[in-house]
């Protein structure tokens, strides 16, 4: 079973995270996690650029590293970087000191504060040491489910386009295993966005 709408018992109980943009603006902030991908990266770009839409990419330490132009490319392009951790740990499984320290090495290549955990999954003394140095934890409000292999892609478009909401914050994956399912989703769900009015605009 798919969670595409986070349910709103979370931003109530973690209210310092942020969930979604300002609702009161027609704006919709599109995110991208796990890249960058020497492939799927500059295909992204390309699809947000026909849209005019800014995004923020979550990117992972260890791909940075190794595709510096492609870091280049999303700036250039208006996009925003975010931190995803040096080599995509889950924070339940691993020591405080060990997970903040891998965040700050992450640091070293990518830019800007804001910060999403894989998975979502971190402790709250972790976020709090995070935010402590000064990062934002940044989560979502709508969840394509594109890493997921067996994915009902029109299940997960339609979800999309019906949960839409001033200020959500959705998130997509520039990887391997979510193309298959991003070629499917992205591009209509980036023609609805702009057939109804959205802005799409990185996340500050």
């Amino acid at each position: 079973m798919h969670i595409f709408r986070i349910p709103g018992i979370f931003p109530m109980l973690l209210p310092k995270w942020k969930w979604q943009g300002n609702k009161k603006e027609k704006v919709v902030y599109l995110t991208f996690d796990d890249g960058p991908h020497p492939e799927i990266t500059p295909w992204v770009i390309e699809e947000l650029s026909a849209y005019r839409a800014g995004a923020t990419f979550f990117l992972i330490g260890e791909n940075a590293e190794k595709y510096p132009d492609l870091i280049r490319l999303l700036e250039e392009n208006g996009h925003k970087i975010g931190n995803h951790t040096l080599n995509h740990l889950k924070g339940w499984e691993n020591p405080d000191d060990y997970y903040i320290e891998n965040v700050i090495k992450a640091s070293a290549t990518l830019s800007g504060k804001l910060f999403r955990p894989p998975y979502g999954r971190i402790r709250l003394t972790q976020a709090k040491k995070l935010r402590n140095l000064g990062f934002e934890i940044v989560m979502w409000s709508l969840l394509s489910c594109d890493y997921d292999p067996k994915l009902n892609r029109e299940k997960s478009l339609k979800k999309l386009i019906q949960n839409t909401r001033n200020g959500s914050i959705v998130v997509f994956h520039d990887s391997d295993k979510a193309f298959e399912n991003l070629k499917f989703i992205l591009q209509p769900y980036l023609e609805f966005l702009k057939n109804n009015g959205f802005e799409m605009k990185t996340l500050s």
